[in-house]
This record gives C-alpha cells, sequence and structure tokens, in this order.
C-alpha cells in the first residue's frame, strides 16, 4: 500500500523537501519510476521506454564499451544506477561510467549508491525522447553540480548526441570529441546510432569495431 495520501504529479518538477522526497522515493506506487532531486524540487519520471529509445540506450552503451575494448581502458559502466548525495541531490542516468584509472572506484551493492562515500561517475549520459527539453536544461545543471567530467543527451528523435564537457565552476561547453575517451569522435556515435535503425546490433557493432581499430 502507497504511503502517499496525494498522488503527485510526474515528469514535472515539484518543490519538496529532501524528507518529502525520500518518502515518495522509498514508496512502492514509485517503484519503477525514475528519480531525481536538486535545488528543493523533485522529479518524478514514469514515461513508458518505446523500442526507439531502448534500442538507442543500448546502442550507446554499446558504443562506448567498444570502443574501451578497442582501445585497451579500464571501464565500468551502470545501467540505470541511483546516486544519492543525502539531503543535496539525487539523479538516476540512463547510463554512467568510471573511466580509465577511476574505473575500480565504480559503486557495488544492492542499495543507490550514496556519494557521501563514492565519487560521482566519468560519464553520465540520458536518452531522450520526450524528456529532451529538461536533460538539457534542469538535468544539465544537476550533473553539472554533480561534477562528473563529461553529461551527454542522445536525442532519440533526431538519433542525436549533444554531449558537454562540465567546467570545474558549475558551467559547461559543448564539444564534439569526448575527452574522457581521447579519440572518440560524437559524429561517429551519432552514424552508428542512425545505423542502428535499419541494421541490428551485431552489424552495428562490427562497423564500430572497425573504425575503433583503424
Amino acid at each position: 500500500m502507497s504511503t502517499l495520501t496525494t498522488k503527485l504529479p510526474t515528469d514535472t518538477w515539484v518543490v519538496a523537501t529532501w524528507e518529502e522526497f525520500i518518502a515518495m522515493a522509498d514508496d512502492p506506487a514509485y517503484n519503477k519510476a525514475k528519480c531525481y532531486y536538486r535545488n528543493g524540487q523533485m522529479r518524478i519520471e514514469t514515461t513508458s521506454v518505446g523500442p526507439n529509445l531502448a534500442r538507442d540506450n543500448g546502442s550507446i552503451f554499446l558504443g562506448v564499451s567498444l570502443f574501451c575494448i578497442a582501445k585497451g581502458i579500464s571501464l565500468n559502466g551502470l545501467d540505470n544506477c541511483s546516486y544519492r548525495k543525502t539531503g543535496v541531490r539525487e539523479c538516476q542516468p540512463d547510463v554512467s561510467y568510471y573511466i580509465g584509472e577511476r574505473a575500480q572506484l565504480a559503486p557495488s551493492g544492492t542499495s543507490i549508491a550514496s556519494l557521501d562515500v563514492t565519487p560521482p561517475p566519468d560519464l553520465v549520459i540520458e536518452v531522450a525522447d520526450s524528456t529532451l527539453a529538461d536533460d538539457i536544461g534542469e538535468k544539465r545543471l544537476l550533473y553539472e553540480e554533480l561534477k562528473v567530467a563529461e553529461y551527454w543527451v542522445v536525442d532519440v528523435q533526431k538519433s542525436e548526441i549533444i554531449a558537454f564537457a562540465i567546467i570545474s565552476d558549475n558551467g559547461s561547453r559543448r564539444i564534439v570529441q569526448s575527452e574522457v575517451l581521447p579519440g572518440l569522435t560524437i559524429a561517429l556515435l551519432q552514424e552508428a546510432l542512425r545505423g542502428s535503425r535499419t541494421q541490428d546490433q551485431a552489424q552495428v557493432g562490427a562497423w564500430l569495431l572497425a573504425q575503433f581499430q583503424q
């Protein structure tokens, strides 16, 4: 039975205290939702996942993983992992990565990753269909404050990747080549995403590997 007496609006930012957010996040009624919190506001995402979004999520995970395999870069990737800084912020990116020397810093266990004891990931990716405006807006501010090194947004409708490098003073700037994965161009991954609309993932993966090994 739900512990909340009022149904909360979803897929929008709502003013809430941290305690109200935790009560919502722990409520069984929202156990399949993605939960975000920053600056005294929370967001509950319950939008269903369509085939194109699910395929792009898998393709971007595959592309980054294959690049690291081809280049011998240590990597730990997490799918839909929740990160929590107690009393301050929470996020649940579609994909997150700990890269290189920081690969072994990736959290483990069955509970939400605590940013009180675990450093933030190097690369965070949100795959956006109906949430694009929020992903390049409010969530970008969240990840700037989280101090990840890079933040990418995959626009499912355009098969486009909007990539940002996070600046130390909480700003961000657009990039066309990854800085945490040197040599990986955003345009190449975009081409793979577009190819996945007509080819299976084995074909796309084989093409990517050929590009990475050149």
